[in-house]
């Protein structure tokens, strides 16, 4: 019908186009030629974005062409332009969606639905979530004042997800962001400043360790029990499905030592042709660097059972913090983000509301 590259298109030829709106009504014409001629998303910019190779900003920033743009033709422009906003999260390692008709958790759900990325079980999950609708959840449901430090979503399992939409329900006065930083930048900032360090966790790995118990611990962002990580009350189903994800469960009572096995913590991605920094060190690590921030029941080791260098930990956080990315929400926005190159974060609620859902994705 068309093709769509970059902003331009090639439009259908006049008589076919009088042909569909023949057959349509004028709401539906509005539509129609909208899809039609190609342009459903242009690309803005904002202050906020940072250049990389070839003029690249990141993250992306995409706005409706129409201010008549419907849900349900948004869902459909997904559809057709699938390949193209693939190639641009690919490009970029992110992209904002603003001022679309995504209102509700149901339309951020049918929004998710529409892009067609298979679903990921939240398992062994280390943070508290609450399911709103369908294969939306409530993010982290730690205290809002409280930071979260950068992190790839779910880099303590051996398969996490490799995509994860945020979508804003209610605005944030003041605070409460969701900063963003790639994590190829990081990997070659820590190597430039700490390469022992890093040829260490390039070799081994990292080992992550966490202590829970039977109730959710509301206080901390790693604070799931081990019932709501493997979504049972039954231990022996737990040692199985943690066992599933490479991870060993050390009960002392109802209380359980979570021990992963060592896993990558620098990965190169097929796709970027780039070494990144995916690991979930300084959420995980418990130490001078971290004692404001961290959690006392979460440790990471080095694979080989060295200890993490403080120093390089207190390093990372000033370069994550220096090479961030961070866009304060505006309600309705979504953010795609490619979990294999981006790392997130959540700065402090300064004034509330703040109500931020997630869908993950394989």
């Amino acid at each position: 019908m068309f093709i769509f590259t970059k902003g331009r298109s090639k439009s259908l030829p006049l008589q076919v186009l009088k042909q569909i709106i023949t057959v349509s009504n004028s709401n539906k014409n509005l539509r129609t030629i909208q899809m039609a001629t190609g342009k459903p998303f242009r690309e803005i910019e904002l202050p906020q974005q940072k250049p990389q190779d070839e003029g690249v900003l990141f993250p992306a920033v995409l706005s409706p062409n129409s201010t008549a743009l419907e849900l349900f033709a948004f869902e459909d422009a997904i559809r057709t332009h699938k390949p193209w906003l693939e190639s641009l999260l690919l490009k970029s390692g992110a992209i904002l969606f603003r001022g679309f008709p995504v209102i509700s958790p149901y339309d951020f759900n049918r929004v998710v639905e529409a892009f067609g990325f298979p679903e990921l079980p939240y398992v062994g999950g280390a943070a508290p979530r609450t399911q709103v609708v369908d294969r939306v959840y409530t993010a982290n449901e730690s205290p809002l004042d409280k930071e979260i430090p950068f992190h790839h979503e779910m880099a303590y399992l051996p398969n996490p997800p490799t995509k994860l939409f945020f979508f804003c329900e209610e605005e944030p006065e003041a605070g409460g962001e969701t900063p963003i930083v790639l994590s190829h930048v990081i990997y070659e900032k820590m190597k430039e400043k700490h390469p022992y360090f890093v040829e260490k966790m390039e070799e081994h790995g990292l080992r992550y360790t966490k202590i829970t118990g039977d109730d959710d611990n509301p206080s901390s962002y790693t604070g799931s029990s081990w019932k709501s990580a493997y979504k049972t009350d039954d231990k022996t189903i737990a040692e199985e499905r943690a066992a599933k994800q490479g991870i060993k469960l050390e009960w002392m009572g109802n209380t359980v030592k979570i021990i992963s096995k060592p896993l990558p913590a620098i990965r190169f991605d097929e796709e970027s042709r780039r070494k990144t920094w995916f690991n979930s060190l300084v959420v995980s690590y418990y130490g001078p660097a971290t004692e404001k921030i961290g959690n006392p029941n979460t440790s990471a080791e080095v694979g080989n059972g060295d200890p993490v260098d403080d120093d390089a930990v207190k390093d990372l956080l000033k370069i994550m913090k220096e090479e961030c990315v961070v866009i304060p929400w505006k309600k309705g926005d979504f953010l795609l983000v490619n979990n294999l190159t981006v790392l997130h974060s959540r700065r402090p609620l300064i004034k509330p509301p703040r109500r931020i859902l997630a869908s993950l994705c394989k």
